[in-house]
């Protein structure tokens, strides 16, 4: 793929050119899965495939090819104005991924619905302008391409909006449908796409990126973060560093709610999970997943941590719950305190 600065091939992150070309090579139905852990780039490869399908460069011995980044095309999906190319998005998302074209062709998402929360969700309106999408010619003769993103957050009103469609989609129509959530896609979509599953990228590849966006030591970020790079630089622009988080540890064994408080709900227990898990690692005689090189290195009675972790089940069931901010958060720290200074553990050093 080219990509230097007079090119309009998508931007793509180095662990992506691999999966790109072996979607390309191995496609075999209209539809594709594309599915992995978030935060490693699906929307980017979704993006990057449909570019290559709407690309107007000649293929090379009739091998698919990666886009080639000069022709007009590549440059309308690069501008986001393809006009063969709808991309659907929950509006929570448009801002944050750069994609706001068709807000006045959803159904009033930019006048009327104003004072609204923007939807988390893909809502049925959305899904059936795919129907009026798909039933005109395409503008560049090269067919026309659907990117839906999450598309686990469409519910089952809107899945079913575009079943039929996905089944048997008019001309040249094709579908890249991405996301994390392989469970919560109905069973019906799934079935009619070919699945490919996007894995967690190499850790020092991922690393040397965030390194290259400013992160400093991306290694711990990387691991809190699970591995998924993008999650990771997102928390460092929103001033989450490697201080802040290695300190979380100890911040809790002290009972402190420090930067916690500043969180949404959903997160603080994420990362309350994460404490736990490294704790139960730890009760184990493992090493911690994603407190590499915390203080203090707790050793905790496995019945605390059990019962800990059965109480964050319950709470994370209800995260979107409006809970109060403040006071959910003292309770949350205290119950950690509890668990991690059990009268069976015993502080040591990380190594």
């Amino acid at each position: 793929m080219v990509t230097d600065e007079t090119s309009a091939a998508l931007p793509l992150r180095p662990w992506l050119g691999e999966p790109l070309r072996a979607a390309l090579a191995s496609q075999q139905a209209h539809a594709i899965w594309l599915n992995g852990p978030a935060g490693v780039g699906q929307f980017d490869l979704a993006l990057a495939l449909a570019q290559a399908w709407l690309c107007e460069a000649e293929p090379v011995n009739a091998v698919p090819r990666t886009a080639c980044g000069l022709c007009a095309s590549c440059r309308l999906v690069r501008a986001r104005s393809h006009p063969d190319l709808m991309v659907l998005l929950p509006e929570a998302l448009r801002e944050s991924l750069g994609w706001n074209a068709g807000d006045d062709e959803d159904g009033g998402a930019s006048e009327g619905s104003s004072k609204r929360k923007p939807s988390k969700d893909i809502r049925v309106e959305e899904v059936r302008r795919i129907v009026s999408f798909a039933q005109t010619t395409a503008a560049r003769g090269r067919g026309k391409v659907v990117v839906l993103f999450p598309a686990e957050r469409m519910n089952a009103i809107s899945a079913n909006a575009l079943l039929k469609t996905l089944e048997e989609p008019p001309g040249e129509l094709r579908f890249v449908l991405a996301g994390a959530s392989t469970d919560a896609l109905l069973p019906t979509i799934r079935s009619r796409c070919q699945s490919l599953v996007l894995g967690v990228p190499d850790m020092r590849i991922a690393a040397d990126w965030l390194g290259s966006q400013g992160v400093s030591q991306p290694e711990v970020l990387l691991a809190a973060a699970g591995g998924q790079p993008e999650e990771a630089l997102a928390w460092s622009k929103e001033g989450l560093d490697s201080r802040i988080w290695l300190a979380l540890p100890g911040q809790l064994m002290r009972g402190e709610m420090g930067t916690l408080v500043a969180w949404p709900l959903s997160r603080v227990v994420d990362v309350l999970f994460k404490v736990c898990h490294d704790a139960m690692r730890v009760a184990a005689g493992a090493d911690p997943t994603y407190f590499i090189g915390s203080e203090p290195r707790f050793r905790c009675a496995p019945d605390a941590l059990a019962r800990w972790y059965d109480e964050l089940s319950r709470l994370a069931r209800h995260a979107e719950h409006p809970w109060q901010g403040a006071l959910t958060v003292e309770w949350l720290v205290q119950q950690a305190r509890s668990a991690l200074a059990a009268p069976a553990c015993a502080r040591g050093s990380i190594n």
